[in-house]
């Protein structure tokens, strides 16, 4: 399953970004192509922005257990800052630990309660 945060959302929204990119994202990273690989199960994936190609555009943080859950936490502008600092990438890696250690229940109460969006059933 592919998830967004309401957090992640808010500026997807403003990007004008469909939600077809970011099961592009996810199949890629199926096949082993992420931008960086933060270790603890924290990723950055390149996103083109609409008519636009990936380098100048935006960059999205994910939490994922590849294959099986991929929840999008954090996504900026290339324009706006080049990566995240090392404080941001200690906090993105204990919020990635903890979605990806949600069980169902629990991330169906966040889907309910409007915290989680689910994007679209991932099948490799």
């Amino acid at each position: 399953m592919i998830y967004k945060t309401k957090v992640f959302q808010a500026t997807f929204k403003k990007a004008n970004i469909s939600d077809d990119s970011l099961v592009s994202a996810c199949n890629e990273m199926a096949r082993g192509l992420t931008d960086t690989d933060f270790g603890d199960h924290l990723y950055k994936k390149r996103i083109a922005m609409p008519g636009q190609g990936k380098s100048g555009s935006y960059r999205t943080i994910i939490g994922a257990v590849i294959g099986e859950r991929y929840f999008f936490l954090y996504m900026f502008a290339k324009s706006d800052k080049s990566n995240i600092d090392k404080r941001e990438k200690l906090a993105l890696k204990e919020l990635a630990a903890r979605y990806i250690g949600f069980n169902q229940k629990t991330i169906n109460e966040l889907l309910n309660d409007g915290e989680l969006l689910a994007v679209e059933q991932y099948d490799e």
